[in-house]
């Protein structure tokens, strides 16, 4: 099963591949290694938000598909 990218974590990975392309064109290895935590850091995020919002929905959905049920 395959699950769709929230619009949250859109956003995060935006970040972070924002922050990677800063990284990447960077002569100073110091603010080049920060950035480039940072952007791991986001992916992170995206990957988790992506997860708890898929289970928000999937929750939603049986809730829903319970209360119908019921009916």
């Amino acid at each position: 099963m395959t699950v769709p990218i929230s619009q949250r974590s859109k956003a995060f990975l935006e970040t972070a591949l924002t922050l990677l392309r800063a990284a990447e064109t960077m002569t100073d290895r110091a603010i080049a290694g920060q950035l480039k935590a940072l952007a791991d850091d986001y992916q992170r995020r995206a990957e988790k938000a992506s997860r708890v919002d898929a289970a928000k929905a999937l929750a939603r959905s049986a809730t829903s598909d319970e209360s119908e049920w019921r009916a």
